[in-house]
This record gives C-alpha cells, structure tokens and sequence, in this order.
C-alpha cells in the first residue's frame, strides 16, 4: 500500500512515500529531534551498560614515523575552582601578571612549539602545537615557567595535588595528559584500535572493523570522552608545496 505523499513529522518535515517505505522510514526516524531526545535518554544509557567504554587518554597517537611527530597538538583543558565571572577573571589576572615571565620561559622551551592561554566556559585552556615528545616538552615546559605556571595551576580542579611542578615532575606530567584532549584519529579504524587497545586487545580482527557498528561507538566515546579534539590537525606551510618542503629538507617519498 503506497502512502500519501507529504505526510509531515512532528517537526514539520515530510515523510518520504515511494517503494521502500519502510526503509525510507528507518532511515527517517533517527533524524528527528524527537527520536534523538529520546535516544540521549534511554538508548545512550542502555547502551553504556551493556557496552562500558573506557576514557581514551588525550594527546597525538605514538608513531615511529618522523613526519607524525612534528606539528603535535596539545589541547590542555583544565576545570577551574571558581565557576564564575570570579574565577575566570582570577584565572586571567595570574596569566596577565605573568605574561612576560611566561613569554620569556616559552622563548627558551627546547621544542619548537606555538601555545596559547584561553579562557572556555569555566576553563583555563592552553593550546599548543609541539615537535617531538610529549614528556620531553612538558619537562622543557616545567623547567622554564614551572614556577609561574603554578600560579595558574593553584587555581584549577586538583592542581594543589601537583603543585609545585617543579618537586613532583612525574604526578605532574600525568596530570597534564590525563586533561589534554583525546584526538579522534582521521581514520575511522584507527578509532576502533584506539578503544581496543585500551582495553588491552591488541590483536587485529575483522569483526572489530565492522563500520556498521561505527556510530554507536562513536556516541559511547563521546559520552565517555565530553571533549575531544577532532583529527590530528592541519598541517601546511602556505604557498609552498608538500613536494618542494619535502625536497628541500631531503626527505624524498
């Protein structure tokens, strides 16, 4: 039996009416606002209880490839004491009161990197992009602003427990990873192997790569996983090409 075309949803949008109907339906369904409320509120839940997904650690995936460790991203997101006007604006002060000390030590980091302070929400962020190891440039980091830095960290969510920097290098270097954002791989599979691999699994089978099952995963990270950062960046220098950079810096292909 064929249905009238231009039957609306709750949301006014029409409902598809050609053979295949109850396909075309399925298909419809998840788009409506209705379906994705409702769906945050019970199939998320059901889901997370029969599927428990783990936190993926933030930062750039370890690779034994040079050319993936230059131009790494850190995503520092750090949840202040104070949520209010109050606390954001205590969070700016120490960084303006010592933005000269903390230019100055930046200057001196042994990794080429570019950082920047922001303030997201109730939030004291620093984003940066490194050459190199993670643990070597949060060491260089401590060495050269650990000490104003713990200014900024005094004022965010546990930051007393690794503070001063300086006297607990290794607490702090965890600390620092545990809130650096979790980096969704370019590649769908290398999202399934990150959630594996966490959980100890290391070995490759094809059921894990069943892209079908995608989506539902995704949704469970993301609910495990608040914030995160999406792909491993851009990476470019304008109007050169890759062939002429890589060239130049002897590489070949």
């Amino acid at each position: 039996m064929r249905c009238a075309a231009g039957v609306l949803s709750s949301g006014g949008e029409s409902m598809p009416s050609d053979e295949g109907l109850l396909d075309r339906f399925v298909d419809w369904v998840p788009t409506t606002l209705v379906f994705k409320r409702v769906a945050s509120w019970t199939l998320v839940p059901y889901w997370a209880r029969r599927t428990p997904v783990k936190s993926l650690p933030g930062g750039p995936p370890q690779s034994s490839r040079h050319g993936d460790n230059v131009q790494c991203m850190m995503n520092l997101i750090m949840p202040l004491k104070v949520k209010s006007p109050i606390g954001r604006a205590e969070a700016a002060l120490a960084i303006a009161q010592s933005q000269y000390a903390i230019y100055a030590g930046l200057n001196n980091v042994g990794t080429v990197h570019f950082a920047r302070f922001v303030i997201v929400g109730d939030n004291i962020c620093m984003f940066s992009v490194y050459d190199g190891d993670f643990t070597n440039y949060i060491r260089d980091f401590i060495a050269t602003i650990g000490e104003v830095f713990n200014e900024v960290v005094k004022l965010v969510e546990d930051g007393e427990k690794v503070t001063p920097c300086e006297r607990n290098v290794e607490a702090f270097i965890q600390w620092i990873h545990e809130r650096d954002l979790y980096q969704v791989p370019d590649t769908a599979t290398d999202f399934l192997r990150d959630q594996e691999a966490l959980n100890g699994d290391r070995a490759v089978s094809p059921v894990n790569d069943d892209l079908t099952q995608l989506p539902r995963k995704m949704v469970l990270q993301l609910r495990a996983n608040k914030n995160v950062s999406l792909g491993s960046g851009y990476r470019a220098y304008p109007g050169f090409s890759v062939a002429q950079i890589r060239k130049r810096l002897e590489l070949g292909w």
